[in-house]
């Protein structure tokens, strides 16, 4: 049985957009409409919503039922965001909230083969991508499996369950999640299978609909995409992810310190900062959220506000 999604730290969310009447805000996850419904609720404010899979349709059809023309969606994914509210002639907008990583519905949707729980064929797109999990499992070769289950995963064994999986192919196509698991099961054993697999679904997850680089792609839009006091609230839900946040928010909101010898290092570099960080340090959320939704142990929230 498929379980709700819920949106994770929905009032530290609401709460750090800042939200305004008048607003105009862009959700660039909408999922089952957390978010956007929160926002639509909180003031008289309008928002655009974004997501690449197409099974959200239905639930966006409902919620433009209820809020009219207060509500408009794009099928695209992050990169799409900036040129899709361009060509339509709009912003830049008053929020954008971004929840990065897989969803609760994608995950509990057997036939997507996102979760190793079920039994079901390997895809992991998340929207029409133009590869999927078999694809990149059963033609890749050995060092570009060790690459991608190391730099997506962090998984320490990459190259013997690369190696492994090209001698099993060569013999069976691996076409589903559990081939996948048996596979790593096998190789690892029983124990260490339950740290190993989660990784290596991760990590061809993250490679197939390329989420990092689209996470990149956005943050290096927000620029345009906000307008002066403007906020971007992102959560994330593991240390990839959050590494490119709090990286790309201390490139935007630190100044660059001089390295020359001769130069007084509290001397700042001629760069404008464009933003402020809004928290030191990343929002988690409380212990009785995670109580009742366990998925969201892991998340974190960063918040910056352009100047």
């Amino acid at each position: 049985m498929q379980s709700p999604h819920i949106p994770v730290m929905l009032n530290e969310v609401l709460e750090n957009l800042n939200i305004k009447d008048g607003g105009v805000y862009v959700d660039g996850t909408f999922g089952n409409g957390g978010y956007t419904s929160a926002i639509l609720d909180n003031k008289n404010t309008k928002v655009i919503s974004f997501d690449r899979d197409e099974t959200v349709l239905s639930r966006v059809a409902e919620v433009k039922e209820k809020y009219g023309d207060r509500f408009i969606f794009f099928q695209e994914c992050f990169s799409k965001i900036l040129p899709t509210l361009q060509k339509n002639n709009i912003g830049p907008v008053d929020g954008l909230v971004l929840d990065i990583g897989v969803s609760s519905m994608q995950i509990d949707t057997p036939e997507r083969g996102f979760s190793f729980r079920f039994d079901a064929p390997l895809s992991m797109a998340m929207g029409q991508n133009d590869l999927d999990a078999r694809e990149v499992i059963n033609n890749f070769s050995e060092t570009e499996l060790a690459d991608i289950f190391y730099k997506y995963g962090e998984e320490p064994r990459s190259r013997a369950i690369a190696r492994r999986i090209v001698s099993i192919r060569g013999e069976k196509p691996i076409i589903t999640t559990f081939q996948l698991v048996d596979v790593i099961k096998n190789l690892v054993g029983e124990w260490q299978a339950s740290k190993v697999v989660p990784r290596v679904f991760q990590a061809l997850r993250i490679f197939v609909n390329n989420e990092l680089g689209e996470l990149e792609g956005v943050l290096l839009d927000t620029e345009n995409i906000l307008k002066s006091n403007g906020r971007l609230v992102v959560v994330d839900f593991h240390s990839l992810e959050d590494r490119i946040v709090k990286n790309f928010i201390k490139s935007k909101t630190e100044p660059k310190q001089s390295v020359s010898r001769y130069i007084p290092t509290n001397i700042e570099n001629s760069e404008k900062l464009s933003f402020k960080n809004v928290n030191k340090n990343a929002i988690i959320p409380s212990k009785e959220e995670v109580e009742e939704n366990p998925r969201a142990h892991s998340a974190k929230l960063r918040v910056m506000e352009k100047l």
